[in-house]
């Protein structure tokens, strides 16, 4: 099934963390709605009834990276 993935970046040697932008992962399924494999010619009213209109819930993954945030590191830099 199609989903979105949300991200988070969480930085250990300041403690912020960013937000990266949704991804959109996508299925090879030809009955979700999402999938770039679902034919251009299934069309309401058929398709609500036979396709799987909404993606499941999103993977999300918040990963710790041993750095300074980007943030952080450019102002690290403006100092020097």
């Amino acid at each position: 099934m199609c989903c979105l993935r949300q991200v988070r970046n969480v930085y250990t040697q300041c403690g912020h963390g960013v937000t990266l932008p949704d991804e959109m992962i996508t299925c090879e399924n030809s009955n979700c709605r999402w999938s770039p494999f679902h034919p251009l010619t299934c069309k309401p009213p058929s398709c609500l009834r036979t396709c799987r209109q909404n993606k499941t819930f999103p993977q999300q993954y918040n990963p710790h990276i041993n750095a300074l945030c980007p943030a952080c590191v450019a102002r690290q830099q403006q100092q020097q």
